[in-house]
């Protein structure tokens, strides 16, 4: 009943949010999903998305620039995603950007972004070669890729060991969804391997990832060192409690973050003490969430059906993306027209031009939330650091204190021969935008 209040509340929402939506307002085009065995991630990342949208509309919005969206569900199927794309681009005075939370759904869209002049933000997933902004000006792989991410899963891993040179002859096995979403680390994590001398167990979970049996067998009979859980939605919960009836210890298990959330932990009850998993947002209250919870929920606008997950994984990262969108806008409104709606074209050159630093988090409430992000032509992701978190049965408590970077100049090699053999094959010069 609680997940069907969720979605009844969301689809509220979002027939507010369109009917709103006016030419001179900033749209964004959100293809979302809070339906199906991925709808406790959607429903938290929108929901975030769109609380922070309301927030900043109440103060007037963007130097007077309200913000206005439309969602269309996805389901996280990337045939739909790519329809909902289509029909939501030139709605409302036409998207001036959009966020898919779904690889193969970006996969889907990204040769389109270019001849739309729509900008995509890909926060912490999609193709990590996109930070390249001379080969794909209109991507933007913000705060942390994939590839970053694995780096420094190895690096923590490393360091646990003792040291990098410790991984010599061990196993690491790489569990992971059987999509273009758990593919992505392979080329970090194959490189890895061979500079390292560590074995590579690669074993893929056909999604939605609801039977591991077969797996688990697989991983307690090669007798690994460390598992790296590439999942999710509701595989995430499967791996953990399979991995506690094969007594495999939760402690060796390092979650991508899409494998860290109150909503991949709590259902496994005790199974999942101890379990740690990659962030790219610090656990905690800040600010910023005391007053979406006090101007909107406590008047009854919050987005969320359940305010208990205000400044949950899922929910802080929604705020985390939102926060970077409209500092886009105000960056491309400096150039551009303060006080005016920007275009596409502009507000891509405002998130190629992001500078939020720790002064700016602090005025927005938000300091230590999320990485300092700093973009350019060259990098779209604008950061690339990280924290682990560990779940001690009730919430997740940072055990990074600092931010953490894994070695990117192995991922800048990969990204640049990466980007280069995509130019290549779809004929694109590389260049910077004006």
């Amino acid at each position: 009943m609680k997940r069907f209040a969720s979605i009844v509340a969301g689809l509220t929402l979002i027939a507010s949010g369109a009917a709103i939506a006016q030419p001179a307002e900033q749209y964004v085009a959100l293809p979302s999903y809070r339906v199906g065995p991925y709808a406790a991630g959607g429903s938290g990342f929108y929901g975030g998305i769109i609380d922070y949208f309301n927030l900043v509309n109440l103060s007037g919005g963007v130097n007077g620039v309200k913000i206005s969206w439309e969602e269309c569900e996805t389901e996280y199927n990337p045939s739909r995603g790519v329809e909902c794309y289509e029909r939501l681009k030139t709605k409302n005075g036409g998207a001036t950007l959009v966020e898919p939370l779904s690889t193969g759904v970006a996969y889907g869209v990204l040769d389109r972004l270019a001849i739309d002049k729509i900008p995509m933000t890909m926060i912490g997933y999609g193709r990590s070669d996109a930070a390249n902004g001379k080969v794909f000006p209109y991507v933007f792989p913000l705060i942390t890729s994939y590839w970053n991410q694995a780096a420094a899963m190895i690096k923590y891993i490393g360091d646990k060991e003792g040291g990098m040179n410790k991984l010599k002859g061990k196993k690491i096995v790489h569990l992971y969804h059987d999509s273009a979403f758990g593919k992505e680390p392979l080329p970090v994590l194959e490189a890895l391997s061979k500079q390292y001398g560590f074995e590579l167990i690669k074993i893929p979970v056909t999604p939605p990832g609801s039977e591991q049996q077969s797996q688990w067998l697989q991983i307690r009979q090669a007798r690994p060192d460390h598992v790296i859980l590439w999942g999710w939605g509701s595989m995430n919960a499967v791996a953990i409690k399979t991995a506690q009836r094969n007594g495999f210890p939760r402690e060796k298990i390092l979650g991508v973050w899409w494998a860290g959330s109150e909503e991949d932990t709590v259902p496994t009850g005790d199974a999942a003490k101890g379990y740690s998993a990659m962030t790219f947002n610090t656990p905690g209250n800040y600010p910023v969430l005391d007053e979406i919870r006090k101007k909107l929920y406590d008047a009854g606008k919050g987005n969320l059906a359940d305010p208990a997950r205000i400044g949950s994984v899922y929910h802080m990262r929604g705020v985390s993306a939102a926060i970077l969108w409209v500092e886009a806008m105000r960056t491309a409104q400096e150039k551009f027209g303060k006080g005016k709606r920007v275009t596409g074209e502009q507000l891509r050159w405002g998130l190629e031009n992001l500078n939020v630093d720790e002064a700016r988090q602090k005025a927005i409430g938000a300091y230590g939330m999320l990485p300092v992000v700093k973009t350019s032509c060259d990098d779209h992701e604008g950061s690339g650091a990280v924290k682990v978190q560990q779940w001690d049965g009730k919430k997740w408590n940072a055990v990074t204190p600092n931010w953490i970077v894994g070695d990117k100049a192995l991922t800048r090699k990969l990204l640049e021969e990466s980007s280069a053999a995509y130019a290549a094959e779809k004929k694109i010069t590389p260049a910077c935008l004006k």
